[in-house]
């Protein structure tokens, strides 16, 4: 009996002791996991093995090594990374390097097992020669074009400072950037270097493949060291400051270094498809556009009855069939001749025979159409036995162009027309537009023409008055299609808002030369252009702008497109410079703004405002502190942050 009470009691606390969590009005466990042993040595000298285990106070686990870990210098076969219980052992692949510094960064990949206590960013060192080298390099990444934090791409070091090393050798040390863009290169050596990011795409730590988003600065870096102070929070419970402390730390240098990342466009060509969904016409795909299109040459069909359009890139093009009789012909064979990037990344010709079939057949058209005049024929049926208006003669279908002519017109915009079909015929005589004027309509000018680089649309400008109502009136058979298709006749109001709407914001902005290209783009929340202006005599104004908080972009245009223009690694050419203007500029209905901004004023990093920024800084993982608060529930002292 004595025996069995001796297990019971046993049992009893083997089962409190594994139990998860804290018992009802318990302590929790808030304590984060504890290194107590590594092997190696952390920060060890002479280091020969490539087996790394290191032992903690409590079970772990580990998140996501693959991407979270980073081992440096970088590994071309990727390491062994797993937890095992209390240990975490990494086997390292690769054969060490002589007289080099490794080290492993686990980030915030740690955590206890049962509570997820996170351990903090933790990085494990060790040197293969006499010396440990402890100099650190840190910045962020940014994308080129709009500021955002650039997350998970590579950052690296290179002692050769010359042109091109990217390309041609793997990168010395390497980090990778968290949620903010953030990187910090561990384990440096003191000295000069150059420092580059890569989106490494196929594992190789090099610069090869032009679709791989790359960053680099031709300046070279010094690292250096220096005592700093920094003041350290120590809460009481989650609402109450206990006390600021002073910690005394090393600050290393530098540690604000700014990269800004691009990508070039893929510029091999090569065909990707083809298709007809609509019967009247089918459309080529391309990767690449190219300045000559495609000879396409009909094998059982007259290829002179083709109608050709291609967007302004030139990789989408649609043939549209002018006959009738190729309409109704489900199968069309093509010779194709067209310029196609080879193995050696050179354009060579090339020839392909196509079969480009109709994804509806004629045969199934046909059985549509009759099931639609079956339709048509019972309604005008039912109105001749009702006594009402028939017609005896189905009428064939109106051509539909698309009228985008808003109820409220803003001054400074046009009315637009697109049409589904390419036109064979169009009045602009027919099109009428009318302002009333106290209580009586007048004709008013317009000027009607085509849209530069889209097909089968066309713009009407017009003279617009605040707080006057037009008419735009549009006669029938204005327009006829190439299949004869006709329009009907159009009648649609307007009214052009009042000048009291609209807000007139001007910038004066500071920090360029006169003779810079400066272009200034207003955004909305979306990080989307509503407007832009280009600064003259160091002034950018922009007018009409309805109620709304705007966002601010400079785009420093070098040669004077028009556009942005990316960069290019092997011209060591680096992409235009943006800006974006940190605060948003309120507007509001009657309002003129004048405001000042000096794109330079702040570095890159800090200049997004964080409401329209996409890529959002990761989710720190923090302590919990819940023993604080059950404490002062039950108005006692918490428990000291130690394992039993």
């Amino acid at each position: 009996m004595k025996h069995l009470l001796t297990l019971l009691a046993i049992v009893a606390v083997l089962t409190g002791c594994a139990r998860m969590g804290s018992p009802d009005g318990g302590w929790f466990d808030d304590t984060p996991p504890r290194v107590i042993h590594t092997s190696p040595e952390d920060r060890g000298t002479g280091v020969g093995s490539q087996r790394i285990t290191i032992s903690f106070d409590e079970f772990i686990k580990l998140e996501d090594p693959q991407s979270k870990v980073i081992v440096s210098p970088p590994q071309l076969e990727m390491p062994e990374i797993q937890a095992k219980g209390k240990r975490i052992v990494v086997d390292l692949k690769d054969s060490l390097l002589p007289d080099r510094t490794y080290t492993i960064d686990f980030s915030d990949a740690i955590t206890d097992n049962n509570e997820g206590n996170p351990m903090g960013n933790y990085t494990y060192s060790f040197s293969t020669g006499s010396e440990i080298d402890t100099m650190e390099v840190s910045g962020t990444v940014l994308d080129a074009k709009n500021l955002e934090p650039v997350k998970g791409i590579l950052v690296g070091l290179y002692e050769e400072l010359v042109d091109t090393t990217l390309a041609t050798m793997p990168m010395m040390r390497v980090a990778r950037t968290n949620g903010s863009g953030r990187f910090i290169v561990r384990g440096v050596k003191t000295g000069s270097y150059r420092v580059a990011a890569l989106m490494d795409a196929d594992g190789d730590y090099l610069y090869s493949q032009r679709s791989e988003m790359v960053a680099f600065d031709t300046t070279a870096i010094h690292t250096s060291c220096g005592p700093a102070i920094r003041q350290d929070t120590v809460w009481r419970d989650s609402l109450r400051i206990d006390t600021i402390i002073r910690v005394p730390y090393t600050h290393f240098y530098p540690d604000q270094v700014t990269l800004r990342a691009f990508a070039l466009e893929n510029t091999d060509r090569f065909f990707l498809k083809q298709e007809r969904t609509d019967p009247r016409r089918f459309t080529l795909y391309f990767t690449y556009g190219h300045d000559t299109l495609p000879n396409i040459r009909g094998l059982n069909f007259d290829d002179t009855k083709l109608l050709v359009e291609s967007n302004t890139r030139r990789d989408t093009i649609s043939y549209w069939l002018t006959d009738t009789a190729l309409v109704n012909q489900d199968t069309l064979t093509i010779e194709m001749s067209y310029m196609q990037t080879d193995t050696l990344g050179q354009l060579q010709l090339a020839i392909d025979t196509l079969d480009i079939l109709a994804k509806t057949s004629y045969e199934r058209r046909q059985r549509d159409a009759e099931k639609e005049r079956e339709r048509w024929q019972k309604e005008q049926d039912k109105r001749k036995e009702r006594g009402e208006p028939y017609d005896s003669i189905m009428p064939t279908e109106p051509l539909k162009p698309k009228y985008n002519v808003p109820q409220n017109m803003d001054p400074d915009k046009y009315l637009t027309i697109e049409f589904p079909t390419p036109l064979e015929h169009f009045d602009t005589a027919a099109i009428h537009m009318y302002v009333q004027i106290d209580t009586l309509w007048y004709r008013s000018r317009i000027a009607v023409r085509p849209v530069e680089g889209v097909h089968r649309q066309w713009r009407i400008a017009c003279e617009w008055r605040p707080e006057h109502e037009y008419s735009l009136e549009i006669d029938s058979l204005a327009f006829r299609d190439i299949y004869g298709a006709e329009s009907e006749a159009v009648k649609r109001g307007l009214k052009v808002q009042s000048l009291d709407a609209y807000s007139t914001l001007l910038v004066n902005v500071e920090g360029f030369a006169d003779t810079t290209n400066v272009i200034i783009e207003l955004l909305n929340t979306s990080d989307e252009p509503v407007k832009r202006s280009h600064v003259v005599d160091g002034v950018a104004e922009f007018y009409y702008l309805a109620p709304s908080n705007y966002y601010m972009r400079a785009i420093i245009d070098d040669n004077g497109n028009g556009i942005w223009d990316m960069g290019d690694y092997n011209q060591m050419l680096q992409p235009e410079m943006v800006y974006y203007n940190p605060k948003p500029i309120e507007c509001k209905a009657k309002w003129d703004v004048t405001t000042t901004w000096n794109p330079k004023a702040l570095p890159l990093y800090r200049q997004k405002p964080l409401a329209i920024t996409k890529q959002k800084p990761d989710k720190e993982k923090q302590l919990r502190n819940r023993n604080a608060d059950r404490a002062r529930e039950k108005g006692i002292e918490p428990p000291s942050r130690t394992k039993n």
